[in-house]
């Protein structure tokens, strides 16, 4: 049974659309919350169309089994700790799908850039690790590795091994630790993925920046010309 379809937010192209970006929001967000992020690229990235996934709620055991807008249950905050492989499984196949869909649209997998924020961001990362389409770009903000050494063995696939990847995160995290971050990069690039070298925003919480969000255009820019 195949798992059911995201609804999304969408930002279309300004120009003549050729790339899409596929944005992943944070534990209890929404695809609206990175709508204005989108929009503030769109001068820069006339060609592209922003497609911001909702996440469907479900209980969220660190929140004290409260219901809210989640790719996956967490148990413990950190790499691995934890884990609900299922759950990841089933954000991965959803995300997948929307790739899909964006393929037989006419959009090729290497103009498509997978990217996401905190929870969004883990998935992404596992999805740089097992995920089934060659894409042009992986993006990873204030993110982890959800899943064990172990998992991560059984999922991975070299599709995505030359993909470019962005990884950025606050030394001031005080949600999803700096450490974690940049323990889950140095475990990526271990497992052979082609990363970036880890970008520190100093100062920054378990956010954005302007200089994070300028880092992310220029990455965007490169990987979709």
């Amino acid at each position: 049974m195949s798992p059911v379809a995201l609804k999304v937010v969408t930002v279309p192209a300004i120009s003549k659309h050729t790339a899409t970006v596929f944005f992943l929001h944070g534990l209890g967000d929404s695809g609206h919350g990175w709508a204005p992020v989108a929009k503030m690229l769109q001068p820069l990235l006339p060609h592209v169309k922003f497609v911001l996934p909702h996440a469907p709620e479900r209980p969220i055991t660190i929140n004290f089994g409260t219901k809210m807008p989640g790719w996956y249950d967490i148990q413990a905050l950190g790499p691995g700790g934890k884990e609900d492989p299922e759950g990841v499984a089933t954000s991965i196949s959803q995300v997948s799908q929307l790739i899909e869909d964006e393929i037989k649209g006419g959009i090729p997998a290497d103009r498509i850039v997978l990217g996401g924020f905190s929870q969004g961001g883990a998935v992404t990362n596992i999805y740089s690790l097992g995920g089934s389409h060659k894409l042009a770009g992986l993006v990873a903000l204030s993110s982890y590795v959800p899943l064990t050494e172990k998992r991560l063995e059984q999922i991975q696939n070299p599709t995505n091994k030359e993909t470019p990847m962005f990884m950025g995160h606050g030394d001031a995290d005080q949600v999803v630790a700096h450490k974690w971050g940049k323990m889950s990069y140095d475990k990526i690039v271990e497992l052979g993925k082609k990363v970036e070298p880890f970008k520190t925003y100093r100062g920054m919480g378990h956010s954005s920046s302007p200089e994070e969000i300028s880092d992310v255009g220029a990455f965007l820019k490169k990987v979709l010309p």
